[in-house]
């Protein structure tokens, strides 16, 4: 009876503070006390929290709030939150039902909850009814209050098949608006993509960001199962999340003898399970990881080496003997770097130690913060001396959140990552993204094996690839029928994209090259297409939680310089007249020294790097389009343009160019064809075996203007 008695006792109390808790609640709010009632119960038994509202909740006259549905619970969420009267109307079936109720309540100056698809690539249904909305919209003068719940996506609730969320009992709800914006006098297409970035807003507004590169990891390895298997190399190593955490807390703890917190340790290291752990340890022991280009040289990282006062590189003894680094090895320790081999450190290890990353795998070795530099790596060097980029835990964590808003991924992806880690689409791309968001990983250690690399895809079948226009136009001349039959997305960057190269891989695998633009200072990713939006021969659409300004360029009509901030965009630089001192960013503005051109729905198109211009006869001429038009004229070989002084004109172009017996009529013909200006013909064509390239695929633009000015008899060459 006691018992009894205590049972109702607490739940009297319980309903009593309930009770309390929802009029206090209630009061200053203008919600009823049902709704106030349903929101306390949700806040404490789902742990729902709300963020952003206090804005929305001020605005008058029509209003329409906007969300893509994760959930059977998004409603109740709602009901419970938002103005009594709302109408709440879901954006699936006939059109013609809904619309017709939803300009007259706009009319009306009234409310409506919209519920969009829960895919973050719309399709062109949906797209077109986003047009719709947003005429009416537009014609009512409402205000748009985008939201995104997360975690929902992971609930018992979810509209998520298994496969694409795991489920968990008590997800964090978190229910997040975006600032209410009008849509502008746009028309079509273009007010679809207003509402649409709208949900991208909101979505990334609701990403956690606040936390450090090792946290990130640990946390998804409570979302998606510490069992996951998530990692694999080309050595047949697999690890799943708690596999791969008890080798980094055991890594880092030797690792935080070598270096003092926030100083950078270098990482010299092909694609294997060997190097990601090494990364995650550094940025476990608060130490941010350099990532050395072992393919620039021994000069060029010795260089790097001194730039960022790096005294300590941890590298294989394997490795070095297998790509020949002795040389290299010598240099960097005539610089005073001393190198730490990982095949040493395993020997030492002891049983007491791997018992610890056992017990502590969840928990970093020293105290870092989210702010503080995570990753080092190196500009390319293709058009001069390479420069230290210093990208925070943020930085890295944004660009992967912001590509999870324009582009839809799920754990039931392999992403396969042929892409060196020291460059940075290798590093965001192929590291930071799929592990944080649930992706098993396959890596490769060399991109340069165009015939392998079609089998072990075969092997693997992932969803996702990503590459530059070189390697993949290989692959895909390599390529056996069905080797990249499993890929349902290819992302490309670094490099434009020539038209032989999507045609190889949407004619004979079904696949398109989605084009992207990116750049280290930017963690990389600026812009990207997507299936729901995109456009041939431009790099995609801003990223959400970008921003842009546009400076004309003297000479030039049809494009402009571009600017970028973000969350993605860098601390600052390592400079090499001032090693080891971290320059931070001056300002939010990043000037990209990319010149663009930005259509209406803002695609973005790349002119050409404002250095790869050339001022002929008082007119800016573009490199690049050089280079496109010889891929026009001759699809099936390499072509790079240099610009060398001349004393009459200014400056003179040469085209190098892998084509046998290339002839200046040729480019002639095809420049009439194409309508483009006479000043793209080169002043000389020059024929090469094949066009250098730096380890991470791009152009080797300082050694290519070596060979021109050696063709011409240059003394300075």
């Amino acid at each position: 009876m006691n018992l009894v008695n205590a049972i109702i006792a607490v739940l009297g109390g319980a309903l009593v503070t309930w009770l309390v808790t929802a009029w206090r609640e209630k009061s200053g709010s203008a919600l009823t006390y049902g709704q106030a009632l349903s929101l306390t119960f949700l806040k404490f038994a789902a742990g729902a929290r709300y963020r952003g509202f206090r804005g929305s909740a001020e605005l008058v006259g029509p209003v329409i709030y906007l969300v893509a549905e994760q959930s059977r619970l998004d409603r109740l969420l709602f009901k419970a939150f938002l103005p009594v009267g709302v109408f709440h109307v879901r954006l699936e079936g006939d059109a013609s039902i809904y619309l017709p109720l939803l300009r007259s309540v706009l009319a009306g100056q009234g409310r409506l909850c919209l519920y969009a698809p829960k895919e973050v690539e719309l399709s062109e249904d949906t797209m077109a009814r986003l047009a719709e909305i947003g005429e009416a919209a537009k014609q009512a003068t409402a205000r748009i209050v985008p939201i995104h719940v997360s975690g929902v996506r992971h609930s018992v609730l979810s509209y998520w098949p298994r496969e694409k969320a795991p489920r968990r009992a008590w997800p964090q709800i978190t229910v997040v608006a975006a600032p209410p914006f009008s849509v502008s006098e746009a028309t079509g297409a273009a007010l679809a993509d207003q509402l649409a970035d709208g949900l991208a807003a909101a979505k990334l507004r609701a990403a956690e960001l606040d936390r450090t590169l090792f946290q990130a990891m640990v946390e998804a390895a409570r979302l998606y199962g510490p069992s996951r298997e998530i990692l694999e190399d080309s050595l047949g190593g697999r690890l799943t999340y708690r596999q791969a955490l008890i080798g980094v807390r055991v890594l880092a703890r030797r690792f935080v003898e070598l270096s003092p917190r926030g100083k950078p340790v270098g990482v010299m290291l092909p694609n294997s399970n060997g190097a990601v752990l090494t990364v995650l340890a550094l940025a476990s022991g608060g130490a941010p990881a350099a990532m050395l280009n072992y393919t620039a040289g021994a000069a060029a990282i010795a260089s790097a080496a001194q730039t960022a006062a790096i005294n300590v590189v941890l590298t294989s003894r394997a490795f070095i003997e297998r790509a020949e680094l002795e040389k290299l090895v010598e240099r960097l320790n005539e610089g005073g770097v001393r190198l730490v081999y990982l095949e040493d450190i395993q020997k030492e290890i002891g049983w007491w130690e791997k018992v610890l990353g056992v017990a502590f795998w969840r928990w970093p070795v020293r105290r870092s913060e989210p702010t503080d530099a995570a990753i080092v790596l190196f500009t390319s060097g293709s058009e001069g001396a390479p420069k230290g980029v210093a990208l925070s835990s943020i930085n890295l964590l944004a660009n992967a959140a912001q590509a999870d808003c324009r582009i839809d991924i799920s754990q039931e992806d392999t992403l396969f990552n042929v892409l060196p880690l020291f460059h940075s689409f290798g590093l965001l791309g192929g590291m930071v993204l799929p592990l944080a968001y649930g992706v098993r990983l396959s890596l490769y250690p060399s991109p340069l094996h165009y015939k392998i690399i079609p089998g072990v895809a075969r092997k693997v079948r992932p969803t996702i690839m990503f590459g530059t226009d070189t390697f993949l136009s290989g692959y895909g001349r390599s390529a056996k029928e069905g080797d990249f039959e499993s890929l349902r997305m290819i992302v490309a960057g670094a490099e434009p994209v020539r038209p032989e190269t999507r045609r190889i891989f949407l004619d004979r695998f079904g696949v398109r090259v989605l084009e992207g633009y990116g750049m280290t200072e930017a963690s990389p990713v600026v812009a990207v297409n997507s299936s729901s939006h995109s456009k041939d021969g431009s790099v995609g659409r801003l990223l959400p939680g970008m921003e842009m300004t546009l400076e004309p360029v003297e000479g030039m009509v049809d494009g402009k310089r571009l600017s970028i901030s973000g969350p993605n965009v860098m601390m600052g630089y390592y400079l090499p007249e001032t090693p080891g001192v971290l320059s931070p960013l001056q300002g939010k503005w990043h000037d990209t020294g990319d010149i663009v051109e930005i259509d209406a729905r803002g695609f973005i198109t790349i002119r050409g790097r404002a250095k790869r211009f050339a001022k002929i006869a008082g007119e800016m001429v573009s490199l690049g389009a050089l280079e496109k038009l010889a891929n026009h004229v001759w699809p099936d070989a390499d072509h790079a343009a240099v610009a060398l002084a001349d004393p009459r004109r200014g400056e003179k172009l040469v085209l190098l160019t892998t084509h046998s017996s290339p002839q200046k009529s040729a480019l002639i013909s095809g420049a009439k064809n194409l309508g483009a200006s006479e000043l793209l013909i080169p002043d000389g064509i020059m024929e090469i075996d094949a066009i250098p390239r730096l380890g991470s695929g791009k152009t080797d633009y300082p050694e290519l203007h070596r060979l021109a000015l050696k063709e011409r008899g240059d003394a300075s060459a």
